[in-house]
């Protein structure tokens, strides 16, 4: 099924000390890219949240941000003394060496990364919810994707259908385009018959109506709408697949444009160019 890239997603799932909030950014990429926001307590699990992304994701740029929010904040606050300690050791060394004199406030020891600590809530308990968190978020990304992704199969199935009028307005047309074509050729080479030989003139008005002939190019482009229409019904990632076919339809409608001899398949040319790049444009959204 096809799956769009474009979604978002967002997750709050609370514990018995606070809550963990995710939330999930995803937009077209040709590759999987996955970027993290993390809190300090939550650094070790980055690795394996990727992992994660890679076997639900296949394709697209996605932007994770991760936040706890714990209870009681305010009256659970907590320092950690010995980290402050070496901040300000290392400080006072480079004040010296400067031979800068410059004075320290507590309130900027406060702010410095991992000084304060919001609550004491143990490291492997926050990992699992955050991972948690996580999984529930991504399975609402995956349904988002999933949602558009069907509006954008739907959107394609109706070009693909276009697409078969103007084959079927080809085919209707073409025995009698092959007529008036060779009727023109012997209107011209009427004259020529004295002077060349009969059979030889006829070898080549065969070969020019051979020339003319697009039953090939209309047997690719519908064996082309079947694989596309069974792409779609795919489970894996089928927007590079479906891009590949999107190129093989517009080199038929070329071919169908540089063998016109009448307005009408040219006018079928270039509307399938104009569905093809239509479909081409949605297929970059999908996964």
């Amino acid at each position: 099924m096809a799956r769009s890239m474009t979604a978002f997603a967002r997750c709050t799932i609370d514990f018995n000390w606070g809550s963990v909030t995710c939330e999930l950014r995803s937009v077209n990429h040709r590759f999987l890219e996955t970027g993290f926001r993390l809190p300090d307590s939550l650094r070790a699990i980055e690795m394996p949240l990727r992992e994660i992304a890679r076997k639900k994701l296949a394709r697209g740029k996605v932007d994770c941000s991760l936040q706890l929010a714990f209870n009681n904040t305010d009256a659970n606050l907590e320092a950690d003394l010995e980290l402050a300690k070496r901040y300000i050791a290392i400080a006072e060394s480079i004040s010296a060496e400067l031979k800068t004199p410059a004075p320290i406030s507590p309130l900027d020891i406060m702010r410095w990364p991992g000084i304060l600590q919001e609550q004491h809530v143990d490291a492997e308990e926050l990992q699992k919810a955050a991972t948690e968190t996580f999984n529930a978020t991504v399975e609402q990304l995956l349904e988002g994707r999933q949602r558009e992704g069907d509006k954008l199969a739907e959107m394609i199935e109706q070009r693909l259908i276009g697409i078969e009028a103007q084959v079927a307005i080809v085919r209707d047309n073409l025995p009698e385009i092959l007529s008036d074509q060779r009727k023109r050729l012997e209107q011209k080479l009427s004259d020529l018959k004295e002077q060349f030989d009969a059979d030889r003139l006829e070898q080549e008005m065969v070969i020019i109506a051979n020339r003319s002939d697009v039953d090939e190019e209309l047997d690719r482009l519908e064996a082309h709408l079947s694989e596309i229409r069974r792409v779609l019904q795919g489970k894996d990632s089928i927007g590079r697949r479906l891009d590949f076919l999107m190129q093989e339809l517009n080199r038929e409608a070329n071919t169908l444009g540089s063998k016109s001899i009448a307005g009408v398949t040219t006018q079928a040319s270039v509307e399938l160019k104009v569905l093809i790049e239509q479909m081409r444009e949605q297929i970059q959204n999908i996964e």
